[in-house]
């Protein structure tokens, strides 16, 4: 079953680098991205791990907890974590979930369509979890989600800049424009009128009668 924005994520206890993780619990009232990589001792995931080791300050700045999942045991992530802290040039503190039941990739519908290929000359390659990504508001319901081939690597600075996004606007009336950063300008939400979004966000720059911009507001 397909995960839509606004889903509850879904719940699961897992073991992990970080001890038995019951996610909805680990969520904390916070923020929190998930996000799948086909295997341990793979190039493409070790770079990306290693991005997410380094963005760990980041991270903590936004208050978001980040965790992988992989089809790979607790064991083999320990002696993974090694490669990508040496490639990475940090620690790699995040929780990585042993999935080899793959009860994880299934609830998030992390896995490709090759997975439910009738098992005979299906190869390993048809059961890797694709590289999935979700961000998780602190009401545990899916914001946002981005679906990756295994081979193209994740962009992390996406990954952040959305997140800032999604934490910009969550409960606000506004909208964050095409290649937005923070700091940048917002588009006000059509359900304020003009007065109402002038007395809530200052001036406005209207460039059309539905595209009205505001500061960002603190």
């Amino acid at each position: 079953m397909s995960i839509r924005i606004n889903d509850v994520a879904p719940d699961f206890t897992a073991e992990s680098t970080a001890g038995t993780i019951h996610f909805h619990d680990w969520l904390a009232g916070g923020y929190a991205i998930i996000f799948s990589h086909p295997r341990d001792f793979t190039p493409v995931c070790t770079t990306e791990f290693g991005a997410v080791a380094q963005l760990a300050p980041e991270w903590a700045k936004r208050n978001t907890k980040v965790i992988g999942v992989s089809v790979d045991s607790v064991a083999d992530h320990g002696k993974w974590k090694r490669d990508i802290e040496a490639f990475g040039g940090a620690p790699a503190d995040f929780p990585i979930i042993d999935d080899t039941s793959l009860t994880v990739a299934k609830a998030f519908d992390m896995l490709p369509a090759d997975y439910y290929l009738p098992t005979e000359g299906r190869t390993p390659a048809n059961t890797a979890t694709v590289r999935t990504v979700y961000i998780i508001g602190p009401d545990k319901k899916v914001r946002l989600s981005m679906t990756y081939p295994m081979s193209v690597g994740r962009n992390f600075a996406e990954i952040l800049r959305a997140l800032d996004a999604v934490q910009a606007t969550d409960g606000v009336p506004i909208a964050t424009p095409a290649n937005w950063q923070p700091g940048q300008d917002v588009i006000v939400a059509l359900s304020l009128n003009n007065d109402q979004a002038t007395e809530k966000f200052g001036a406005l720059d209207i460039k059309l009668p539905y595209l009205r911009f505001a500061k960002q507001p603190k």
